[in-house]
């Protein structure tokens, strides 16, 4: 069974809908992969989805209404087949930290694009925007990878 990590900063906006979309991805699609989300920095452990984040998933009938946020730890370059990255930045991160098996998500999207932080965003002005970016990136990187 595969296994693919998401990670962005906090693990409250981006990678719980790039985990979300992926679950509801590969039950649709009956595949043997396992995923999960992780952030690089710690400020939200244990905390939900930024509220903005469950709004578009569920607008898009992705519930990540559940998930806690949870910091990427040592043992994930292990444990996970692939990690991706949201943006160059989480990528270069990950390095740094000495995982070697990390892409970013805009490799699978035209333009390779970084995936913007919509924590950062003055209310929820283009979610919506970013989770189709998220969207695209995560069909065709579990295509690509399955």
């Amino acid at each position: 069974m595969k296994k693919i990590l998401f990670v962005c900063l906090g693990n409250i906006c981006r990678s719980p809908l790039a985990e979300g979309i992926a679950r509801d991805y590969i039950t649709k699609n009956r595949l043997d992969i396992t995923v999960d989300g992780a952030g690089t920095g710690n400020w939200h452990v244990g905390d939900n989805p930024f509220h903005y984040a469950q709004q578009v998933g569920l607008e898009f009938g992705v519930d990540i209404t559940q998930l806690k946020a949870r910091q990427v730890k040592q043992s994930d370059f292990e444990e996970f087949d692939l990690l991706v990255g949201l943006d160059e930045k989480n990528v270069a991160d990950l390095k740094n930290l000495g995982c070697t098996n990390v892409v970013k998500l805009g490799n699978y999207l035209e333009g390779n694009p970084d995936i913007p932080d919509p924590y950062f965003f003055d209310g929820y002005e283009g979610y919506d925007k970013v989770f189709k970016l998220i969207e695209q990136g995560v069909i065709n990187l579990i295509n690509k990878e399955k």
